[in-house]
């Protein structure tokens, strides 16, 4: 299927561009671990499979899915840890972006395209991402939930879509995205190689296995 006369283009960050699991894994353990040793969970080994699920959510998300009757301050004790811990992930080199993301990205801002990061991540997140990777080099605009209280993506799309040129999609690999596109009238591009189950992506536009088929998609030879 081919999508034509896009002017804008939303990009989901990990599971889509970055494969975020190499550094979310251990950060993730790492705070676990300090669930464990405050005796608030169950010592358990945690597989990447398992953990890559809650890639993609909201803090408030992530917590309400997984202990959701966890104290407050352990809560946010934990999120800090994990967060200082991707942080160190990323001042080690440990991110990666999937290959050839920079190189569509790249490509469609040549081409004329807006292009606008839009994750459901913290504002120190997405500097240090923007810091490693020069993501300045390709999006016109960057936003992540936590701008916004980290509300739902499809209630922050719906408040940032006017500021954009029409016609418009959204590129992700969880619900989110592909929900954030029905409720706001936009296309979407389902990412099947990203951390969501392939059902997530049945009420997309389309699907793609690969970064790189973006391109066709629009139009653009690779």
């Amino acid at each position: 299927m081919k999508l034509s006369n896009i002017k804008t283009i939303y990009f989901d960050f990990d599971g889509t561009l970055h494969d975020s699991i190499k550094i979310y894994a251990p950060s993730f353990r790492k705070g676990y671990d300090f669930l464990v040793e405050n005796k608030k969970a169950e010592h358990k080994i945690w597989h990447d499979e398992e953990i890559q699920k809650w890639l993609g959510y909201t803090i408030k998300e992530m917590w309400d899915n997984f202990i959701k009757d966890l104290e407050e301050p352990f809560k946010k004790k934990v999120s800090s840890i994990i967060g200082k811990e991707m942080q160190n992930q990323f001042l080690l080199g440990n991110a990666k972006l999937y290959e050839n993301s920079l190189t569509v990205l790249e490509k469609l801002k040549i081409r004329g395209y807006k292009l606008i990061f839009l994750s459901n991540c913290s504002i120190k997140y997405m500097e240090a991402s923007k810091k490693l990777f020069n993501l300045n080099l390709y999006f016109d605009d960057m936003i992540c939930s936590e701008m916004y209280d980290f509300i739902p993506k499809h209630e922050v799309l719906k408040i940032i879509k006017d500021n954009y040129e029409m016609n418009q999609v959204i590129v992700g690999d969880r619900f989110h995205d592909i929900d954030a596109a029905t409720k706001n009238g936009i296309q979407s591009i389902y990412c099947e190689y990203g951390y969501g189950d392939k059902k997530e992506g049945l009420m997309a536009d389309v699907s793609i296995k690969n970064i790189t088929e973006i391109l066709n998609i629009l139009g653009i030879k690779y």
